[in-house]
């Protein structure tokens, strides 16, 4: 066999790296049992900001969808697992019950929003958001801006309510990576890129870019939801104006921005990063906010790949088996070092 290019997905470094993922998955599922209870708890908030990061940047980074109110569907994720377990249904199943409904609901609303492009769809889901806001202070279960709570929780033991919700935020999180990871790594995901770079020129080829968009727009909704749901679970407690804030999407595009848009592995690193500063500056105040809004914007203008995404394209990692990558021999990099070229 001849010593020539060949194109490999699977290389030896995504190999390990994602091993290590999953060993460290594996181990985090041990966490109630290792960690402190407010370990335990700040844990459970960290798997739900990068549920929020991963699907933000599935919708605006891969998509090209850039929303402002993905708020809603994070409040309205919260609503549903109140309304399904106030009917009846066990507390855990209805946050996942939540995020399915919320995503059928996402449909009729896809259908309309993703008429809309740019600056038009960022805007509208905004007014989509504030509808929602308005429409749950109607319920009488709600009491307005008054809010309630997930009374059926008060049944569990604060330490079974604890690892509970610890284990399924942990669950959420790694169903919401695989599922964006599959999704990237098949026709799907070559068709968002192709919408992303010109969706005129992606539909000219033959990629169903109302379809794709519709797919997209239904997921990240979904995962919104679920992230809701879960945080009431931590927080037990709804109150309307606190779910359908702004500064919950205003989160997910720090965090998006921050670790790399567009990227698989940036929104995860953009997540921790936020976690860390959260902790440590979180009780600063509206100086906190101001940070953070200052941190976006610098790297909007001086590093607008983020952190992940400046990395790789300096350096060219490849952890994740996402795309193929073609391998040349090592006689054609020797000499293409010789020549002092870059292969």
């Amino acid at each position: 066999m001849s010593d020539g290019p060949r194109v490999e997905r699977w290389t030896r470094r995504a190999v390990l790296f994602v091993l290590i993922a999953l060993i460290t998955l594996g181990g985090l599922a041990f966490g109630p049992m290792v960690f402190s209870p407010g370990v335990t708890e700040r844990l459970s908030a960290l798997f739900i900001y990068v549920i929020l990061a991963v699907m933000w940047n599935l919708l605006a980074g891969y998509g090209g969808l850039v929303s402002v109110g993905q708020q809603a569907f994070f409040g309205l994720g919260a609503y549903a697992a109140i309304r399904l377990s106030a009917a009846g249904v066990a507390v855990y199943p209805a946050l996942l019950l939540a995020a399915l409904v919320v995503g059928g609901l996402a449909l009729p609303i896809g259908e309309v929003m993703l008429r809309l492009a740019g600056g038009e769809f960022a805007i509208g889901m905004w007014v989509v958001a504030e509808l929602a806001h308005l429409l749950v202070n109607l319920d009488p279960l709600v009491q307005g801006e008054t809010g309630t709570s997930l009374i059926a929780l008060d049944a569990f033991a604060v330490a079974a309510r604890r690892a509970d919700t610890y284990w399924a935020s942990l669950a959420a999180m790694a169903l919401a990576l695989a599922l964006v990871f599959l999704m990237l790594r098949g026709r799907l995901g070559t068709a968002l890129q192709a919408i992303r770079d010109d969706d005129v020129a992606a539909a000219s080829i033959g990629v169903r870019v109302l379809a794709t968009k519709r797919v997209v727009f239904v997921l990240a909704a979904a995962g919104a939801a679920l992230a809701g749901a879960l945080w009431l679970a931590t927080a037990i407690t709804f109150q309307p104006h606190a779910y359908f804030s702004v500064q919950w999407t205003a989160y997910m595009i720090f965090m998006t921005l921050v670790g790399g848009l567009g990227t698989f592995e940036g929104p995860v690193i953009g997540a921790l990063l936020f976690f860390i500063i959260e902790t440590a500056f979180g009780a600063s105040g509206v100086w906190y906010l101001v940070g953070l809004g200052a941190a976006a914007l610098g790297f909007a203008l001086f590093a607008p790949r983020g952190l992940w995404g400046g990395f790789t394209a300096r350096f060219s990692p490849r952890l994740l088996p996402l795309g193929y990558h073609v391998v040349l021999p090592r006689t054609l990099v020797a000499a293409l070092a010789k020549e002092g070229k870059t292969p």
